[in-house]
């Protein structure tokens, strides 16, 4: 008995394609699956504080209404000094809490007492615009334990973080999102 060719029509023709189109998909999803092991991490926009020149542009470039840059304290390096070059306007007429005396345009650091002579120096990211003038201010006198980092619980993690476009010290680098600060330490060489 000889077998008869069957017509091929166009039923068999779209279930062998959605098979083959199943196979294919199949195959790209293991493949990507394998692949995977080897993909990079993610990563997230951060100021390298040995790099930055406290600009301003912080406070102004983010796309965000209030910036997600933020001043943070190194207390390891601060000299906890009466006289903070970060705090207060330079040739302050008291050295007190006064606003007038005080660097920071919104009083986000807050000066407290310890103990003759010693005042510590903590910042209130909820008033921090992030202008840099307390870092630039610590940075010239100080010992720079004030410095600028992009806060990430605010940030919305652009592509191309608009800051970053407009850094002129080219501070702003990608940094693994597993480790998103970069802090500054007491004993960093260069």
């Amino acid at each position: 008995m000889s077998k008869e060719k069957k017509p091929f029509n166009r039923r068999d023709l779209l279930h062998g394609g959605l098979q083959g189109a199943c196979l294919l998909g199949l195959g790209g999803l293991s493949g990507a699956l394998l692949a995977g092991g080897g993909k990079a991490e993610s990563t997230v926009w951060q100021i390298d504080p040995y790099k930055c020149v406290a600009c301003g542009n912080c406070a102004t470039y983010c796309v965000l209404k209030e910036s997600a840059v933020k001043c943070v304290h190194a207390f390891a390096l601060c000299g906890y000094c009466d006289l903070c070059t970060g705090y207060f306007e330079p040739e302050p007429a008291e050295l007190d809490t006064g606003a007038e005396n005080q660097l920071c345009p919104t009083g986000a650091i807050q000066r407290t007492y310890i103990e003759d002579p010693y005042y510590e120096y903590t910042i209130d990211e909820a008033l921090c615009i992030g202008c840099g003038k307390c870092v630039k201010g610590c940075n010239a006198f100080g010992n720079g334990s004030l410095f600028l980092q992009v806060r990430h619980d605010r940030c919305l993690h652009c592509n191309e973080c608009s800051i970053a476009a407009a850094c002129p010290s080219q501070a702003f680098r990608r940094v693994p999102a597993s480790q998103p600060y970069l802090l500054k330490e007491a004993d960093h060489a260069g």
